[in-house]
């Protein structure tokens, strides 16, 4: 299996719980459960040829010319922490599948868990820093949800936000020290990176990008002074804790670590600024941990503590330091998933996990105990279980580590912080489990069903069998990954309980001791500890987030007052002053081209352009004239396109005109009927100067481009020789936009659509609430036509219709050679479609309406990204054109071109988005006219009059139910509607029928029937 597909399976998948979990909870489960699994089989296909030191590699070109490549690779570090996440994360599914109760969303919570699994396989798994930044922001992103989980738990959502800002920072930090790291490099791609030790070293960048990276590193593993996030995330459900805390989240920031550790270490500054944060991590922590009631409060202190552990090993620039950092990985991925499991199993049955409302839970909770028993001693580092093995090689190292000169600080703070480490272990064993039975339990705890002691039961089997028998469960994983690390393949010297009388060993004999002391007079050392002041993390970041709150109300309030003209002239006056600063930096030679001779006809273009500018600011009052003196504008651009020859532009200039027109008219009547008031003579004349100094300025720097060559080829000279040979196209504007810069026009496509959603999401919310008053109460300023659908109208644009639509058939199919294309196409069939709107009224033509707009953005935006991504089933990069010639019967061989698949997302794109964005304002507008009669339009009757009771020849309104069913049922509406709004079409009255019971005279021949 791919790499790429082994990372993408859980993306993949994501959406199945959500879906299944309408068919039963353990439908949800089980769909997690699979996706998880497949990946996981996927991966592990490739671990005899990763233990055999090869790479597996998967490759795809995005774009390249940035730097940015879909590359992914599975080496031996990789191989180890998707292991992790993979197999851990399917113990999660079984276990979370018993602990949330039947209130919870579980559908939700595996969809979370799926997307937050996915992104930090992604970051194991990527080749290319770039990629791997996209994903290391997934993780913020999806943990934040899955912290948040339980909304309604004020410390749930307040400790995702902490989790996202102190995350999200870091990562800010970290992408502008990747970005320096491969600037160094000279490639983004970390198979390239790690192979330039010397080169990134010796730059004198180093050490910034040293820095910015490690914040992003720190900020992920909670290091001091960042530690104080993590334990806050508690408030997510036990699982969510198991699986951040064991071989997630946490461990993203030692993974980047380890995998930047071939370029980054050996020097003194990685040491000091690594190996003393993770030191001084480890002590302070493990410190907290001890007088933590809270059991999973415990473990969160007790999990920094290990993160810095494994920091300080990384740090010391060793190959065996980096041995026992990866050693260690393994082994608190183990027994840590398996604690956190064992209190959730604590919280679940006893409704408590406070330590002081707890105990002799040993002989209530027998199994849990035994599980809970193994894995705390593996924490504590006794011997037989694998937390002694690399707690022993964590203690050697730093044995043999002095600190600027001083050889015995390392040592003593390594012991105390084992002996921290001890302490906290044996009171959450003792305090938990150890003790009389009580009768003022929450809940009478007992051990759970078997699904909920599974998964932690399994791990602990690991825990022993790992203390046991390293080299044969562990030894090929830790060779694997160090070699990895270390950018070497090294040979593992056996992994053995016991290595004689070492220093490792009496300080490893000092800590248990210690630690048991400390258990003993744990009361007044407790006491002692509360009444002690120190500093509140939480407190203090509290602060802070309200001092850089407060700044920013400030700023904003300052800046940004609601005045337009006011951005617009510090927008303008920016502009000009950075355009005059690069103007006159920069040395230009003197002027090489001739002016061309200025025809009458330009002459006159542009005294009617100056005119109709100039009336538009004279006019402005009057905003209909104003808006066709913009039109004017607009038309002669177009002519001044044709004059220059450059009908393509002209083309979409003109339809724009037509699309702009319409929307606006439609938006002018929901905007303030009446100028602001103006403002003082000096302000007049400062606009005036502002803006003549911004056009002369412009008119100056196009003058002087014109009026010289450049020393280098034009973009353009390289377009008009490639166009058809690369692009298979004779309209070099076409070829552009779908081929040599077709990545801008997707992201053009897509910000289109996602206006035009925009524009329909506030129109909605205009419809509802107060506004909704507001938009009934509306009423035009001058009474409205006799006439509002006349018949002329109707009948031409009903004519026109397929005529236009052909004629944007047309357009789409010779835009590659000829001028035309999608984007002119779909704004010539929006203007064939506007015109039915326009003519028969907004009702009558939404009430046929076959497709929604919505789709159209949607399959646009997923044809032009499906038509690149093609590209790279042939080894190309994204959006890379193909063409060849066809041949058909009786016919010319004409051309065929992948670009046309490109050209018809944005051709659909466009539709869906102007008539979209119509829409809405056209509900806006019939939302007003409530009270007046709907605007329908039909050129015969619906029926016959006799069968109707109506006068022959009456236009008769369709009644609600003719509308489609679907388009009713998508809107919410438990029966067909006029529109949105839910506004009934008033019946025509029937005409009253003289009666021939109620007159005495004879009725006239023919009346009545």
């Amino acid at each position: 299996m791919s790499p790429a597909l082994i990372a993408a399976l859980p993306f993949l998948g994501a959406a199945l719980p959500a879906l299944l979990i309408r068919t039963g909870r353990n439908n949800a489960a089980l769909a997690a459960g699979v996706t998880t699994g497949l990946a996981l089989l996927g991966l592990l296909l490739h671990l005899p040829a990763v233990l055999a030191g090869q790479v597996i590699t998967a490759q795809f070109d995005w774009l390249p010319w940035l730097g940015l490549n879909a590359n992914f690779m599975i080496d031996g570090l990789g191989m180890l922490f998707a292991t992790l996440i993979l197999g851990i994360g399917l113990l999660i599914i079984l276990y979370a599948r018993f602990y949330l109760s039947n209130q919870d969303p579980v559908g939700q919570f595996y969809t979370y868990l799926l997307l937050f699994q996915g992104a930090m396989v992604g970051i194991v798994l990527s080749d290319n820093i770039l990629l791997l930044l996209i994903f290391w922001e997934l993780t913020s992103l999806s943990s934040f949800l899955l912290i948040g989980y339980w909304k309604h738990l004020p410390e749930g959502r307040q400790g995702a936000r902490m989790a996202l800002t102190v995350t999200g920072l870091g990562g800010l930090s970290m992408i502008a020290g990747m970005l320096i790291l491969g600037n160094i490099a000279g490639s983004y791609d970390i198979s390239q990176i790690l192979q330039a030790k010397a080169a990134i070293q010796a730059s004198p960048l180093y050490l910034p990008a040293l820095l910015l990276i490690l914040g992003g590193a720190f900020t992920k593993s909670a290091q001091f002074p960042f530690h104080f996030w993590l334990p806050h995330a508690m408030a997510a459900p036990t699982p969510v804790s198991a699986y951040l805390h064991s071989a997630t989240m946490v461990k993203a920031g030692l993974f980047l670590m380890a995998r930047l550790w071939p370029v980054l270490s050996g020097t003194p500054e990685w040491f000091y600024i690594v190996a003393t944060t993770g030191l001084i991590t480890m002590l302070i922590a493990a410190k907290i941990a001890i007088f933590k009631d809270d059991m999973k409060a415990l473990l969160a202190f007790s999990t920094v503590s290990h993160l810095g552990l494994i920091t300080f090993l990384l740090g010391l620039g060793t190959k065996a330091g980096a041995i026992a950092a990866v050693f260690h990985i393994i082994n608190h991925a183990s027994f840590k998933a398996a604690l956190f499991m064992s209190a959730g199993i604590v919280d679940h049955e006893a409704h408590t996990r406070d330590l002081k409302r707890l105990g002799g839970l040993r002989k209530l909770m027998p199994v849990t105990f035994v599980i809970a028993t193994i894995a705390t001693l593996s924490m504590a580092g006794i011997p037989l279980f694998n937390g002694f093995l690399s707690k022993e090689m964590m203690l050697e190292e730093a044995s043999h580590t002095g600190w600027m000169g001083n050889p015995w600080l390392v040592p003593v703070l390594a012991t105390v912080a084992a002996l921290f480490s001890a302490t906290y272990s044996f009171r959450f064993l003792a305090h938990g489990f150890f003790g009389p039975v009580r009768d003022d339990y929450p809940h009478k705890p007992h051990d759970p069903p078997v699904g909920m002691w599974l998964s932690p039961a399994f791990l602990t089997v690991l825990v022993l069998l790992i203390g046991v028998m390293p080299m044969t469960f562990a030894g090929p994983y830790v060779q694997m990954a160090a070699s990895a690390v270390t950018g070497e393949a090294l040979h593992l010297h056996p992994i053995k309980l016991w290595h004689g009388i070492t220093p490792a060993l009496m300080m490893s004999g000092m800590a248990v001791l210690g630690g048991l002391a400390i258990l003993a007079g744990f009361k007044p050392l407790k006491a002692m500890w509360e009444a002690t002041p120190r500093p509140e993390a939480k407190a203090i970041f509290d602060a802070i987030i309200a001092v850089f709150a407060a700044l920013a109300e400030w700023f904003t309030a300052a800046l940004h007052n609601g005045s337009m003209a006011r951005y617009l002239t510090g927008f303008t006056i920016a502009s000009v002053a950075a355009g005059f600063w690069a103007f006159a930096g920069g040395a230009f030679g003197p002027e090489t081209r001739e002016m061309l001779p200025v025809s009458p006809v330009a002459i006159a273009g542009w005294v009617m352009l100056v005119t109709a500018s100039a009336s538009v600011v004279a006019y402005h009052h009057n905003r209909i004239l104003a808006l066709v003196l913009i039109s004017i504008v607009g038309l002669i651009v177009s002519i001044c396109f044709i004059y220059l020859s450059a009908p393509d532009l002209a083309l979409t200039q003109i339809s724009v005109e037509v699309v702009t027109a319409v929307l606006m008219i439609l938006a002018l009547n929901f905007l303030p009927k009446h100028t602001q008031r103006g403002v003082g003579p000096m302000k007049h004349l400062f606009h005036i100067a502002v803006a003549g100094v911004t056009g002369l300025a412009t008119g100056l720097l196009i003058y002087a481009l014109m009026m010289r060559d450049f020393a280098f080829e034009s973009m353009s000279a390289y377009h008009l020789a490639n166009s058809h040979n690369l692009g298979g196209g004779d309209n070099v504007v076409n070829v552009i936009l779908v081929d040599f810069r077709g990545y801008d026009t997707y992201g053009e496509v897509t910000v289109l659509g996602i206006a035009a959603l925009v524009i329909f999401a506030l129109t909605e919310a205009l419809m509802s609430g107060t506004a909704s008053k507001k938009l009934i109460a509306w009423r035009p300023d001058v009474a409205r036509a006799g006439d509002k659908h006349p018949i002329m109208l109707l009948v031409g644009t009903r004519v026109m219709m397929p005529i236009a639509l052909l004629v944007g058939v047309f357009i789409f199919l010779r835009g590659h050679n000829l001028p035309g294309g999608g984007f002119i196409a779909g704004l010539v069939v929006s203007i064939a479609l506007v015109m039915q709107y326009m003519a028969s009224g907004f009702a009558w033509t939404q009430a046929r309406q076959k497709v929604y707009y919505h789709v159209l953005i949607g399959i646009g935006v997923l044809a032009a990204g499906i038509t690149g991504i093609g590209a790279w089933f042939n080894g190309m990069p994204f959006l890379t054109s193909d063409f060849g010639y066809v041949k058909l019967f009786g016919l010319e061989p004409f051309e065929m071109a992948t670009a046309a698949g490109f050209d018809l997302g944005v051709f659909l794109g466009v539709v869906g988005s102007v008539l979209l964005a119509l829409g809405g304002l056209s509900r806006m507008a019939r939302r007003a006219a409530v009270g007046d009669e709907p605007a329908q339009a039909h050129i015969i009757a619906e029926k016959p009059a006799a069968r109707s009771g109506q006068a022959e020849g009456a236009h008769a309104f369709p009644p609600e139910t003719n509308l489609p069913r679907r388009w009713a049922a998508a809107r919410g509406y438990t029966s067909a509607r006029q529109d949105d709004e839910k506004i009934k079409l008033p019946k025509v009255p029937k005409p009253k029928m003289p009666s021939v019971k109620k007159t005495k005279k004879k009725p006239t021949k023919g009346e009545g029937k």
